[in-house]
């Protein structure tokens, strides 16, 4: 009898705690759960269908984060100083991920070592184009940016000033077990007033050194699409760290005719150079077909590649890269990170282009330069309205 009265107080106990696991295994329960993470939710939604739901705040500076600015909310309403409501783009989740399953399957490494080169724009007249009615995008993959990095206030002054001399920085290499990095990162950028939020990805790689992308970008002058973020899937594991891909808009006093884009962020394994880059060439072509109302697709990141090793990304009809001839690591011996494009469908780009070179930027040594990263941003200027009017404006975008 006492033992029987025992496995029934046990029974009784367990019952709740089996009937959670139950709700969580549910296609229902685990999203619902998951959602309350700032970017596993996002990009789980993604993938079993539907758009995000809103979500608590986690951290400052999340995408889906409360307000961060008064009278400011992010995403979902106006922001301040602006005469048009925040975009809103089809969720283009679902086809995106079945596009581009489909497109990396036939992922092959470059057949030939050397390629005929393609159109190159002019040189640089300066280290950084001025803050304009110009777009200005930037990459920087930051050396191992992590909480060691932010506890030196002289490297994060020099990372803070470099981010606000652009509207969109991509970042590579953010390398941290803890989430708060980017956050931290916000608060020192915007502490002169500058109001710049940032998207994040998941934690990419296939060893337990795991980096994740991010984008940060300035609020007043573009806006990004909730809906069209994520991280490209790889299903045959072509690359190491999959890229993280979001949309972006340039907030204009007529928004039916600003600039709308995808930016793909990338970081290809240095000793799978050649295979990665073939691979680039797939995603590449995936993206221009990711969905029919946007054709600019701009890929930038850390290639680990010149402009002559680019293989079969460099041999797309139309293809454009910016730097060319120039050093982008520190120690200016190598050229490593690019910005492509193609030059038929994003002929907003005006030929401006640099590598922000810190030392002279900043007055730095090369080992104090070193101390910020082993690479220099690189950056590449835009027009903030299309140039061509396709049919790129989804149900309750305004026309």
């Amino acid at each position: 009898m006492a033992r029987r009265k025992l496995a029934t107080q046990v029974k009784s106990t367990l019952k709740p705690v089996l009937w959670l696991v139950v709700t969580l295994m549910s296609g229902g329960g685990i999203s619902a759960y998951f959602n309350n993470w700032p970017i596993v939710g996002p990009l789980l939604q993604s993938l079993i269908g539907g758009r995000p739901m809103a979500t608590a705040p986690q951290y400052p500076g999340s995408p889906y984060a409360a307000p961060q600015y008064p009278g400011t909310q992010y995403p979902g309403t106006q922001y301040p100083g602006t005469q048009y409501p925040p975009p809103q783009y089809t969720d283009l989740a679902g086809n995106l991920v079945h596009v581009l399953e489909d497109t990396l399957t036939h992922v092959q490494a470059p057949a030939a070592t050397s390629y005929p080169p393609v159109y190159h724009g002019p040189a640089p007249a300066q280290p950084v184009a001025p803050r304009s009615d110009k777009l200005l995008i930037a990459s920087f993959n930051i050396q191992v940016f992590g909480e060691s990095k932010l506890e030196h206030p002289e490297v994060v002054n020099v990372l803070a000033q470099v981010v606000r001399q652009f509207d969109i920085v991509a970042i590579q290499e953010v390398r941290s077990k803890i989430d708060d990095v980017l956050p931290r990162f916000l608060q020192a950028i915007n502490s002169d007033g500058s109001q710049y939020s940032f998207l994040i990805g998941p934690r990419l790689g296939r060893t337990v050194s795991t980096e994740q992308y991010a984008f940060i970008f300035d609020t007043r002058r573009v806006e990004c699409d909730p809906s069209a973020t994520g991280t490209f899937p790889d299903p045959q594991d072509q690359l190491h760290r999959e890229p993280f891909v979001a949309r972006f808009r340039t907030r204009t006093s007529m928004p039916d005719q600003a600039f709308t884009f995808w930016l793909v962020d990338i970081h290809t394994d240095p000793d799978l150079v050649p295979q990665e880059v073939a691979a680039l060439a797939n995603v590449f072509q995936a993206m221009q077909r990711a969905r029919p109302d946007e054709d600019d697709v701009i890929l930038l990141g850390d290639l680990n590649a010149s402009e002559t090793q680019l293989g079969p990304l460099g041999q797309i009809p139309g293809i454009h890269w910016v730097v060319s001839g120039a050093a982008t690591n520190t120690r200016q011996d190598h050229a490593y990170d690019n910005i492509l494009f193609n030059s038929q469908a994003t002929s907003e780009y005006t030929g401006r282009w640099g590598v922000l070179n810190l030392e002279r930027t900043f007055g730095l040594s090369q080992d104090q330069a070193l101390l910020v990263s082993d690479h220099f941003p690189i950056w590449a200027e835009f027009s903030p309205w299309e140039t061509q009017q396709v049919a790129r404006f989804g149900p309750g975008m305004p026309r």
